[in-house]
């Protein structure tokens, strides 16, 4: 765990390194289903980030949304270039539609470490400092491959998946029994969601979350895109868990601050996305833990996921639709 780095970083710094001549170093990607109004509003706070727009490129995808999205953004913003999806990808695959694009126009030579990618859902409203201050961290710390910022809820708590760490077997034990609610402050039950941890605290962690989530792209080289077997949920902890495999670090930087709606894309497709929320948790089992496990405890964790998620549809059945969520 890294100290607070006290109010200093809540300015925005003065210069940042120099960039060739019309080669951004950050290119954010926003990510559009059924959100146009949202998603354009995104897009006009992060072009009110005082971060220096010449230096900053702004991509939209839409996943299929065949509701009039794409023409409305454009018309909001016809300098930001839309990448439409003929179908919904799910989160991997929509934002890789981008991601790939970035990668092979950068030209030969760019300083791939001092250039980022920031992903960022639709139903997020960028502070203007915030950029600012994770960029200027990730060129404080050339160790770091990912870097997110503390999000706030509309209600004003702290998103808690904006730091995590990752769901091992033990981890995905006490948050499917319940003991991490039961027990928040105790290090022990809340290893997943860190709420033991001071949410103000600059931090080293496992995972942050990919409704804004500024990556190098050097590490992006190494680790590869997004794991487009992940639909909706999980594909941020499988990054962050890869990336950190080549030697990079993770950290939260609460002196950045996003806010976030939440869910606004889930709620179209509210049960389809529990399934895919407790779809997630076996994948990443599966893919990082599965084979140095017993095959008992494998099943015991497949049985809990799968008992969670028959809970989660039976409590969700009795709630009114703009309070379904998936977790």
């Amino acid at each position: 765990m890294l100290p607070e780095r006290g109010p200093a970083l809540l300015e925005a710094p003065a210069t940042f390194p120099a960039v060739a001549r019309g080669v951004p170093s950050v290119h954010a990607v926003v990510l559009n289903y059924r959100t146009p109004t949202l998603t354009a509003t995104a897009v006009e706070r992060l072009q009110q980030s005082a971060f220096p727009q010449d230096d900053l490129r702004i991509w939209v995808v839409d996943n299929g949304s065949a509701d009039g999205s794409v023409e409305f953004i454009r018309a909001a913003h016809p300098d930001v270039p839309v990448v439409a999806a003929p179908d919904n990808l799910g989160f991997a695959g929509g934002n890789n539609l981008a991601l790939r694009r970035i990668l092979a126009e950068l030209p030969v030579g760019a300083d791939r470490a001092a250039t980022f990618v920031l992903l960022l859902n639709s139903d997020t409203e960028v502070e203007p400092h915030a950029l600012p201050t994770l960029v200027d961290f990730m060129h404080r710390h050339p160790e770091a491959g990912v870097v997110g910022p503390k999000l706030v809820l509309p209600d004003g708590s702290l998103d808690l998946a904006c730091r995590r760490g990752f769901p091992t077997p033990l981890r995905a034990f006490w948050k499917l029994t319940g003991m991490s609610k039961l027990f928040p402050n105790n290090p022990r039950f809340a290893g997943y969601n860190l709420t033991h941890l001071d949410e103000n605290a600059l931090t080293e962690v496992d995972s942050v979350v990919g409704a804004c989530m500024l990556v190098r792209v050097a590490a992006i080289d190494q680790a590869g895109l997004l794991d487009e077997d992940f639909f909706m949920y999980g594909e941020d902890l499988d990054w962050s868990y890869r990336i950190k495999q080549h030697g990079w670090k993770v950290y939260y930087q609460p002196a950045a601050l996003v806010h976030h709606v939440k869910g606004a894309s889930s709620r179209r497709r509210p049960y389809r996305m529990i399934y895919e929320f407790y779809r997630a948790m076996w994948l990443f089992h599966r893919k990082h833990y599965a084979k140095q496990s017993p095959r008992l405890l494998n099943w015991v964790v497949l049985a809990g996921i799968v008992a969670r998620w028959g809970i989660a549809v039976a409590v969700n059945t009795l709630r009114p639709a703009e309070r379904i969520r998936a977790g």
